[in-house]
């Protein structure tokens, strides 16, 4: 029986490792130290920066696994990086420094379309070069009122989230719509990830889940 490899989150993010919970993939975090200003933006090249910073995530945790004694035939790793993009400005959107940051980048996103992209990298097993893809969400806002943008920066729910936004929160009120994964918004695209693990001889588990209705 061949023997079931372990998969790594190299993520701090607890939306990503409850994405993979929800998906059936077991799995263990180790948070990456990797120095993500190592990665250039290049305008007009959101797609291309994402990828990047996931693979310079995924190679320092796999460095880290292999001083721990981890053979690279044993462990999976799978990071990500996600960035909210203004193609009217050319700006990526990471989290707010502060409020005011956070209030700049949702006054921006009022009344307009944006993208959400996730970069991911899988490496490991067998494979001897990193899966490195990208998934891209086109999201809607309606028009946003400084006094609602003001309430929900308030709320501290805009901190530690990319384009200042939680989609799956209480900002689920200004999206008018979405063209694109949902989950990839809320931090992983769960369908592909889940596609492309089954090379490695990875299946999901199911279980049942608690009703969020």
């Amino acid at each position: 029986m061949e023997k079931q490899l372990k998969i790594i989150l190299a993520s701090a993010s607890p939306r990503r490792h409850e994405l993979l919970d929800m998906a059936g993939i077991e799995h263990e975090v180790i948070v990456s130290s990797a120095d993500e200003s190592s990665v250039a933006f290049v305008p007009g090249h959101p797609e291309k920066y994402v990828m990047e910073i996931s693979l310079v995530k995924n190679r320092a945790v796999s460095e880290y696994l292999a001083e721990a004694g981890y053979s690279r035939n044993d462990c999976v790793v799978i990071s990500a990086d996600t960035l909210v993009y203004c193609p009217e400005t050319d700006l990526p959107l990471g989290k707010p420094k502060d409020e005011k940051d956070a209030f700049r980048m949702l006054k921006l996103l009022s009344g307009s379309t944006h993208s959400v992209i996730t970069g991911v990298t899988i490496a490991g097993g067998r494979d001897t070069k990193p899966d490195t893809f990208c998934s891209l969400t086109k999201v809607s806002f309606r028009e946003l009122d400084d006094a609602e943008i003001g309430d929900y920066v308030r709320s501290g729910e805009p901190m530690d989230k990319a384009g200042a936004y939680g989609i799956q929160g209480n900002a689920c009120r200004f999206v008018e719509r979405i063209d694109g994964d949902y989950y990839n918004v809320v931090g992983l695209p769960v369908c592909e990830i889940v596609s492309r693990l089954k090379k490695y001889g990875i299946r999901t588990v199911y279980t049942k889940q608690e009703s969020r209705c």
